[in-house]
């Protein structure tokens, strides 16, 4: 009697689904020249899940440590999901669920993000995305999914208590641009994101 074949497994089954937060590190080829890395494909991505098209690359300078961007996010029909890395310095990452019924709203995700590793973090629709430079001089650069809206962008205040992130540098320290310093916390908020199902993990990194 034969067996029948078992269905082959979809590799992307082994990987978080593109609207939850993900670490990813691409693997760097060394040699006594220095390294070399794809720091973005497409196939490849994909068929780990995330198969997600940019639209556009952007890309920050920070002159001081404790220089705090965020918490950002566009609306929909502009909304943007980010893939983040740091190709100078280090800085600590964050990512806040605020989707309208998700069991982990206003949770969140923070990493550490440097040149020297490599890292990137994938911030869905639906997130939040926010850093804090470790360091002087730091760059960070980062593609996005939907263009810059100047009306759809929008922000939380990246020092509300609700969210207690655990940012390396105290609210009366941290280097802001005004319009940062305007925005306001989780009370009051209403989401224009809703929940997909997919509730936030603290596991980010890739298989």
């Amino acid at each position: 009697m034969t067996t029948p074949a078992s269905p082959a497994a979809d590799p992307a089954s082994a990987f978080p689904p593109p609207s939850h937060p993900r670490l990813i590190v691409p693997r760097r080829f060394a040699d006594q020249r220095g390294w070399f890395c794809e720091t973005w494909n497409a196939a490849r991505l994909a068929g780990q899940g995330l198969d997600v098209a940019f639209v556009q690359d952007n890309q920050s300078w920070s002159a001081r440590r404790g220089t705090v961007r965020g918490l950002h996010f566009q609306v929909p029909p502009h909304a943007q999901g980010k893939l983040v890395r740091a190709v100078r310095g280090r800085i600590l990452d964050v990512a806040v669920d605020i989707r309208r019924g998700s069991p982990t709203y206003g949770r969140f995700v923070a990493v550490e993000l440097t040149a020297a590793g490599g890292e990137q973090l994938w911030v869905p629709v639906g997130y939040a995305h926010g850093f804090c430079t470790l360091e002087d001089d730091c760059e960070v650069a980062y593609k996005v999914t939907d263009f810059y809206a100047p009306a759809t962008e929008a922000g939380l205040a990246f020092d509300d208590p609700a969210l207690a992130i655990p940012w390396p540098v105290a609210p009366g320290e941290a280097s802001l641009s005004d319009k940062d310093t305007r925005y306001g916390g989780l009370a009051g908020f209403e989401s224009p994101f809703a929940y997909d199902g997919v509730p936030l993990r603290p596991e980010l990194v890739t298989p």
